[in-house]
């Protein structure tokens, strides 16, 4: 049996209401696109974190300020006990030691290699067809360029204002940096000591800066290499603390 056919009236009413409730749809999807559009809908939960993040970078800097502090006041107890000759022999030791593990500033020719997320357009958008992980420094990018410079036989590294260690640990949170507690935003700017033309010819041999450089040409990230004849890299200000360490015969 068939179903009854509903009035006219009925039908007069869907043919009306059906188009029109398609329209309000395609308004609110195009409303809801260009409001996202190079915006985070979710700009509440970034804010908190952003505040979370500058409320630790606070803390570490009063903590730093303090260690020097303690510091300082500790040289001034081992002068006080310079007659003691076996806290003169340690403390004659730990400062043959200084450079070697990065407690001294050093200055010399070397290569600064700075790396940058990509811009804006002029119209205020990016490439077509990019993704928001194509467009920023990755961590295995800035390690990438890391490791080939140390391989290509640096004698010193820093990172913005901070000297790598053997301890040291990069990581990158979103497009932050975190390094020792601090953080730090792009451009990520890297100073090394040592052969030009070896840590050159490293960074270019290295597969993962290989990667990173086909992003900077298709998507326009940053990526440049200087040679300066005097780079100062600023000795390790933060806590070292091992819980088995040796000393390497060179």
């Amino acid at each position: 049996m068939r179903r009854p056919s509903p009035p006219r009236g009925v039908r007069t009413g869907w043919r009306i209401a059906a188009p029109a409730v398609c329209l309000l749809a395609g308004l609110l999807f195009a409303v809801s696109h260009n409001a996202a559009d190079g915006y985070d809908l979710r700009g509440g939960r970034t804010t908190e974190l952003s505040g979370l993040v500058r409320d630790a970078d606070a803390r570490v800097g009063a903590a730093e300020q303090r260690l020097g502090e303690l510091r300082a006041q500790l040289r001034q107890e081992e002068a006080a006990s310079g007659a003691d000759q076996r806290v003169a022999e340690a403390r004659r030791r730990a400062d043959g030691l200084s450079p070697v593990v990065g407690l001294t500033p050093l200055r010399g020719a070397g290569l600064r290699v700075t790396l940058t997320d990509a811009p804006r357009g002029p119209d205020g958008r990016y490439p077509s067809g990019a993704k928001p992980n194509d467009l920023v420094v990755h961590q295995q990018d800035l390690q990438s360029a890391l490791n080939a410079l140390w391989g290509g036989g640096a004698e010193a590294i820093s990172v913005a204002d901070q000297r790598l260690t053997s301890t040291s640990a990069p990581r990158c949170v979103g497009n932050t940096l975190l390094l020792h507690g601090r953080t730090y935003s792009p451009p990520y700017v890297i100073n090394a000591i040592g052969d030009p033309d070896r840590m050159t010819a490293a960074l270019e041999a290295e597969p993962g800066v290989r990667v990173f450089r086909q992003y900077v040409q298709t998507f326009g990230l940053g990526y440049r290499v200087e040679r300066v004849d005097d780079l100062r890299v600023p000795g390790y200000t933060g806590s070292l603390r091992l819980d088995d360490a040796q000393e390497v015969p060179r």
